[in-house]
This record gives structure tokens, C-alpha cells and sequence, in this order.
């Protein structure tokens, strides 16, 4: 995951707009579960830092997908950067959820 957001970002943020909001997106989220790591362990509680950021990432995306033209290789990326962190996401409020209900891993 990290590899598809970071390393993509890198190599399209001159082409696309959106890697500056990806590679934004991935390096908060990197610091905030680092903090959270430190204060909580290992917890279904670290899915908060993606609902938190990618939640909004994946609107703006959405609302951008238009100018993907994923026959390109950025559009191509664009798309696989939204199916991957929305499928993390789904997971990432599940655990949340879990996690605020009082159930620990």
C-alpha cells in the first residue's frame, strides 16, 4: 500500500496534482500512526489515521476521476491508488468501529 501511494506519487508529481495530495495524504498518515503506535500498541485503533485522512483523499479523488484517462499510465495509477485505499479504508472502519465498541486485538 505504502508502495502504490508513495512510490506513484513520487513519480507522477509533476504530472498530476492529485500525487501532491496522495504523497500529503501518506506522509500524515505515517506520522499521526506513528504517535498513535507509540500510545496505543498494536490496536485496532490505528486504522483512525486513514479514516481520518484517506477518507477525504478518496472524495477528492472521486470527484476527479473524470480527468483520470486511465488509458494513461498517471490515470492508470490514479485508479489503483483509489481501489487500493478504499479497499483498506472499508477494513480501517471496521476496526475503528470495533475498536470504539471496546473490543482490543
Amino acid at each position: 500500500m505504502v508502495l502504490v501511494n508513495f512510490a506513484g506519487g513520487l513519480i507522477f508529481i509533476k504530472k498530476r496534482a492529485e500525487a501532491k495530495w496522495v504523497l500529503g495524504t501518506i506522509m500524515s498518515v505515517g506520522l499521526l500512526m506513528e504517535i498513535m503506535y507509540s500510545q496505543f500498541g498494536y490496536q485496532r485503533i490505528l486504522g483512525l489515521p486513514h479514516v481520518i485522512f484517506w477518507t477525504p483523499l478518496l472524495v477528492y479523488l472521486w470527484t476527479r476521476r473524470g480527468a483520470w484517462d486511465v488509458s494513461s499510465l498517471p490515470g492508470k495509477w490514479l485508479a489503483v491508488v483509489f481501489a487500493t485505499n478504499l479497499t483498506s479504508l472499508i477494513i480501517d472502519y471496521i476496526d475503528v468501529a470495533r475498536y470504539l465498541s471496546g473490543e482490543r486485538l
